[in-house]
């Protein structure tokens, strides 16, 4: 099952996607995070029976448009902690991405000219909490996950250089394109291929179940350090490839297109409008 946050005149709602332009909404939520708040979230899902609507890619707001906490994995694929010139870490790296920084799938994304001259491109597989989940155990943490989308991850390296701290290159306004829908959890498997694209080149390649670190690894980890609730998000890294590490480096331009495609989960694709 597949379900989305679409725009409409009067605001957004949730709703089951049927196919790639056609979907149910699922009346009384205004979007998949708001729905995740029920228990059973997943029979309310597949019981609704409203009229079938059309939708354009344009349509599609972030999926969970504001999670209350993104959490963020750093250096999570062993290609990409390689081309950093890093070793592989024994837990976790992590750091926070705050909702201002979602976008719609399709949106355009917006630099501002302070911003703009080392911005690179990070496709990244997002892992969406269906219920609470505190000092979980690896071996049930699969139960605790609603389902995975895909999050076109734009980071600003100057910024996030400055200091030691990652976020500041992580998190500007409306920079990470996130959907196009949840996948839920017993609709996908890890293995299919992450790929993102500038413009028409491929620029990363890596299957999905290439990480250091898996969800059920991730979320023990992390809920043993706080909570997580219904509808957060933890964004598990990106693959090897990224414009900041290659020789010469390679960043993305004036009205470039960055796309990220994950098999199963479908495609971001935000063009990047520089102010």
């Amino acid at each position: 099952m597949r379900l989305a946050t679409i725009r409409s005149a009067q605001g957004t709602f949730a709703a089951r996607v049927e196919s790639d332009t056609t979907a149910v909404p699922i009346d009384g939520f205004a979007n998949v995070g708001d729905l995740l708040q029920e228990a059973t979230w997943r029979e309310i899902a597949e019981s609704a029976a409203a009229d079938t609507v059309s939708f354009e890619p344009s349509d599609l707001e972030a999926v969970i448009p504001a999670p209350r906490k993104i959490v963020c994995i750093g250096l999570n694929y062993a290609n990409h902690i390689k081309e950093m010139g890093r070793d592989l870490p024994e837990v976790p790296t992590l750091f926070v991405k705050f909702p201002d920084a979602l976008t719609g799938p399709y949106d355009d994304v917006l630099v501002p000219e302070y911003a703009n001259a080392e911005l690179d491109w990070e496709g990244e597989l997002a892992v969406i909490i269906g219920k609470r989940a505190r000092r979980v155990k690896e071996a049930e943490a699969a139960e605790y996950i609603a389902g995975y989308a895909v999050m076109n991850d734009y980071t600003m390296r100057d910024y996030q250089y400055r200091t030691l701290q990652w976020h500041q290159g992580k998190s500007f306004e409306k920079s990470a394109g996130f959907g196009p829908w949840m996948t839920t959890s017993d609709s996908f498997e890890l293995g299919g291929e992450l790929a993102t694209y500038l413009g028409d080149e491929k620029m990363q390649t890596t299957p999905t179940d290439d990480l250091v670190f898996n969800p059920a690894q991730l979320i023990e980890y992390i809920s043993h350090i706080y909570p997580l609730d219904a509808g957060d998000v933890i964004v598990t890294g990106t693959p090897g490839g990224v414009g900041h590490a290659r020789n010469p480096k390679r960043y993305i331009g004036d009205g470039d297109v960055v796309k990220v495609e994950i098999d199963g989960l479908g495609a971001v694709a935000n063009k990047t409008v520089f102010e």
